[in-house]
Formats: C-alpha cells, sequence, structure tokens
C-alpha cells in the first residue's frame, strides 16, 4: 500500500484542524430560550403543552390509583385509573396581550377494576352495597389560552426550578364554587364543589430551551382530592377519595396502552383527534358530563 510522506500527511491535518473552526463560525450559534423573557416564557411554556407548530397533535397520557379516605376506617384502593388527553395549539393574537396561543383538546379517565385491570363497568358500593354503574370521565373540551402577560396584566414570570439539566414546575388550584349538579339554594344548604388539583410538570432543560425543537420532552404528576364521585350515589355521605398518578408526553398517539385505545375505537372515536383549533365550546367538567348523562329520578318519573 502506497503511503503519503509524513510531511504531507501533517500539513494536511494542520489544514483540516484550520478548516475546521471556519466551518463552525459558519453556523450560527442559536441563543436558548430566556426563561425570564415574558416572550420566551410563552414558547416555553407552549412547548410544554403542545407544540410550537399550529395544528400539530400532541398525546399526554397518565396511570395511577383512586383510594377512598372516610374517618374512622383505612383507606381504600377503589380503582386504577387510566388517563389521556390529546391535544394541538394554535397562534392567536390580542390588541392588548400580545401575541399568544390557544390550547384546545379532550381527555379521558378511565376507571380500572384494581384486581384485573379492565374497565370497570359496574361497581358495588362497600358502603351502600349497592351496584352502580361507572361514568368514566370524558371531557370535551378542555380549552385554555396563554398570553405573555398574567391576569393581572403584569409581564408573565417563570415559577418553576432548574437543576444541573432538569427542570420542574408544581402548581396546586384549590378548587371551592357552586356545584353544577346543584340549585339556586346552594348559599344556604351547602352543597358546593370542593376539591383540590396538584399538577407536577418536569423534564429535559435542553430540549425546553432549544429554539430550534418544537417540543420538550415532558413528564407529568397529577393528584387530585375531592368529594365522592356523582356516580358512586353517595347521598352526601361523609368521606372524600384522592387520585395519586404519573404520565408523560407521548410521540404519537400509538404509544398508548391497548386498554385506552381499545376503548377510544369503541366508545369515543372523536378522541383520535384533538378538537378544532377554531372551537369556541364551554369546557366540559366530570361534573357537568355527568349531568349530559344522568337524568334525576325525580325528573325522570315526571314529577
Amino acid at each position: 500500500m502506497k503511503t503519503r510522506p509524513l510531511s504531507t500527511r501533517l500539513a494536511a491535518t494542520a489544514c483540516a484542524a484550520l478548516a475546521a473552526p471556519a466551518a463552525l463560525a459558519a453556523k450560527p450559534r442559536v441563543a436558548p430560550l430566556n426563561l425570564d423573557d415574558p416572550q420566551g416564557l410563552l414558547i416555553a411554556n407552549r412547548k410544554i403543552q403542545c407544540s410550537t407548530q399550529d395544528g400539530v397533535p400532541v398525546t399526554y397520557w397518565w396511570h395511577g390509583d383512586m383510594y377512598s379516605r372516610v374517618q374512622g376506617e383505612r383507606d381504600r384502593l377503589l380503582f386504577k385509573v387510566q388517563g389521556m388527553n390529546i391535544r394541538q395549539c394554535v397562534t392567536v393574537t390580542d390588541p392588548g396581550k400580545g401575541t399568544g396561543y390557544k390550547l384546545v383538546s379532550r381527555e379521558i379517565l378511565l376507571y380500572l377494576d384494581p384486581q384485573t385491570g379492565e374497565v370497570a363497568r359496574r361497581w358495588k358500593n362497600p358502603w351502600t352495597g349497592e351496584e352502580v354503574t361507572v361514568l368514566h370521565v370524558a371531557n370535551d373540551p378542555v380549552n385554555f389560552t396563554w398570553w405573555p402577560v398574567g391576569r393581572d396584566g403584569q409581564p408573565a414570570r417563570w415559577t418553576g426550578t432548574q437543576q444541573g439539566d432538569r427542570w420542574w414546575n408544581t402548581s396546586t388550584f384549590p378548587l371551592f364554587y357552586q356545584n353544577p349538579l346543584g340549585g339556586d339554594y346552594q348559599k344556604y344548604v351547602g352543597g358546593f364543589y370542593h376539591a383540590t388539583e396538584m399538577f407536577n410538570f418536569m423534564g429535559d432543560l435542553a430540549s425546553l430551551r432549544d429554539p430550534r425543537r418544537h417540543t420538550a420532552e415532558v413528564q407529568v404528576g397529577w393528584v387530585r382530592v375531592s368529594s365522592w364521585l356523582p356516580w358512586m350515589e353517595m347521598s352526601g355521605r361523609a368521606g372524600e377519595v384522592y387520585f395519586h398518578t404519573a404520565g408523560v408526553k407521548l410521540a404519537s398517539f400509538d404509544e398508548l396502552p391497548a386498554v385506552m385505545k381499545d376503548e377510544i375505537a369503541a366508545h369515543y372515536p372523536e378522541y383520535v383527534t384533538p378538537p378544532p383549533v377554531d372551537d369556541t365550546r364551554p369546557n366540559e367538567t366530570s361534573w357537568t358530563y355527568f349531568r349530559k348523562k344522568v337524568q334525576p329520578q325525580s325528573t325522570a318519573a315526571g314529577h
């Protein structure tokens, strides 16, 4: 084999070394998103929630347990749960708020038998002895809009934590408002909806701050404490339920577990895609969904 003289090889190596910085210099550096800047924060938040590209579907999935809590007895594991939310975002503008984005989504929460993992259809209430129909959560839509300014009109601020190559953000939402299933006299007789939702989002800092990436790698935790679910027919008994779950943003809808995809195919086919970006319907909750699905016995009897 013919070998080039050492001097020739050294010269070629030196030329390559000199050319490398020039080639690197030809590629302009992309500054990472500044999370202390309202516009940079808005882009990062959009990457967490969906994609910076309009109309690109994004799917979240989570799973965990649902327990009861009653004074004087041990907590009971009532169900395993699985949830999903399919969403997309679109850019919106407002003369006073600037450029933001609207998120449109729909979500499902399934109650699973804690022993078999199968979707629960009927449930025997251990406190009343009655067997009732399980009403799974199917909220459509669940929509929100974000702006570079907060509700107080001040620039939005990053409230998360950065440590090394990771970030995380926790949010707690105490809820107390008129029960959608109640009447006009709740102020006098009680019956307000009382719950707490707790979220924990976390992920890789590089994917969040890189402006060349349209979406970020995200894991999520969700905890909910609330009154008995209306389909349990607990008739105001003392006690509450709580959910403890964790999940992730998926690469695509196809990554959902089989139990979720099978249930969607059989009963919720519209959940394969998010709502249209121009959706203007009021948001659905598990309580308003129950009201649509279940007719009170007094009404059904014509009383």
